[in-house]
């Protein structure tokens, strides 16, 4: 506490704004070493500025564009309030004008590539290199004096990439990410991007906001959500790399950091991270690995949404879903197990009629070979009339079987007859 209470600069505050007794003006400045916090910003990295509760570094990005550009410049000028602004190549070369007015009103110049490609997480090195020298001999070419532009760099799109941050750390410039956005790039309202920078503000209290002066619904925005911080007690703070005559601000280690770092902290006063959301889409609750299984490990399956699951409570294993399936002890009333019988064929099947009788020398009596012609016939009856005309048939073929066994049996009756006149 005592380096943070070191940190303050005397700057432009709101009492010192002519004209404008309601503006929130600038309530000090912080010099940071490059080399010593190369990449800030919590949104990616672990170091963030070392702001005070309530205290707020405005950005912008992407310009200068005149029009709504000098818009967003008018109204820091009617607040006295100081921001950073990373300007793209291009932008500057196209409009010089643009650069030298934003160092005339006093405000720190950072660069943001020459074209603003979004491809710097998978860009070769040479492309890098190029798109970051590029990009500040263009700023450069703008300034009356070039030692106004600081060592200061945002990836455009925040697409951070190996190649980037080493090029950038070889050449002692700081990574700028940021702690919280309003959105103001997309296809909404100036009201909605007010309204997402102070939800968002409120929600951390302090950090690092990123707007694009080159929107007009930011222009649009911006005197409102000025107007609300200082409702709500928040601070404007400028940023200014140290150089030779500029010593750094006297910080310690963790002042870098949102919150101490835990292991420093007892387990019950450990800070709970909050999640950054990027557009207000309606969140769905995350499931986790104990949805998903009970305790004899069976798998669970639910048609239900995630953002109607309730979270099951300790040792109640029975709410882990809703309409869980039943519990394994009262599976086998419902689906049995098939028993190994089931499965099993047996080792001999009724011979063929004819391998039946070449077995054997002695025919099938007439009386039984009529007895199962008249079962057929009645099994076949038995099913209805409509049925009657296939029972005829299958009566025919009992009388036809009959037939055939009266034929069989005379002459088998004389050649036993025969045997007997023999044996005398």
């Amino acid at each position: 506490m005592l380096a943070l209470a070191s940190l303050h600069v005397p700057a432009a505050l709101a009492e010192e704004c002519p004209g404008h007794p309601d503006a929130i003006g600038t309530s000090r400045t912080i010099v940071v070493d490059p080399l010593a916090h190369p990449r800030i910003g919590t949104m990616q990295y672990p170091e963030t500025l070392p702001l005070r509760d309530h205290e707020v570094v405005l950005t912008f990005d992407d310009g200068p564009l005149p029009k709504n550009s000098n818009q967003v410049l008018q109204i820091l000028a009617d607040n006295c309030a100081k921001a950073t602004f990373f300007l793209i190549g291009e932008q500057a070369r196209a409009f010089p004008d643009g650069v030298r007015k934003l160092v005339a009103a006093g405000h720190t110049i950072g660069t943001h590539s020459q074209t603003h490609p979004l491809t710097f997480e998978k860009m070769p090195m040479d492309k890098v290199q190029k798109q970051v020298d590029d990009g500040i001999a263009s700023v450069t070419a703008a300034l009356t004096d070039p030692s106004a532009l600081a060592p200061f760099f945002r990836v455009p799109g925040l697409l951070r990439g190996p190649n980037v941050e080493q090029y950038l750390g070889s050449k002692g410039i700081q990574i700028w990410s940021a702690d919280f956005l309003a959105d103001d790039w997309r296809h909404i309202s100036s009201a909605k991007v007010y309204d997402l920078a102070i939800k968002r503000l409120e929600a951390r209290h302090k950090g690092i906001l990123l707007l694009h002066d080159i929107q007009a619904r930011t222009a649009a925005a911006l005197p409102k959500i000025l107007h609300e911080m200082k409702v709500r007690g928040y601070h404007i703070v400028q940023v200014v790399p140290a150089t030779p005559d500029r010593p750094a601000t006297p910080t310690d280690p963790q002042d870098w950091r949102e919150h101490p770092a835990p292991e420093t902290l007892p387990v019950a006063e450990r800070p709970k991270f909050p999640s950054f959301v990027f557009a207000e889409a309606e969140q769905l609750v995350a499931p986790v690995a104990s949805d998903f299984s009970t305790p004899d490990g069976k798998l669970l399956l639910s048609g239900e949404p995630f953002d109607r699951v309730k979270r099951p409570m300790q040792n109640n294993p029975a709410a882990l879903w809703p309409n869980p399936v039943p519990p394994a002890e009262d599976a086998a009333a419902i689906l049995p197990a098939p028993s190994e019988t089931v499965f099993a064929m047996p080792e001999k099947t009724q011979p063929p009629v004819q391998a039946a009788a070449a077995q054997t020398n002695e025919p099938e009596p007439p009386a039984a070979a009529a007895r199962a012609g008249h079962r057929v016939a009645v099994g076949r009856l038995g099913h209805g009339r409509g049925n009657q005309r296939h029972a005829g048939h299958v009566g025919k073929s009992g009388k036809m079987q009959q037939a055939e066994a009266a034929k069989i049996t005379p002459r088998r009756q004389v050649k036993v007859a025969s045997l007997k006149k023999r044996e005398k």
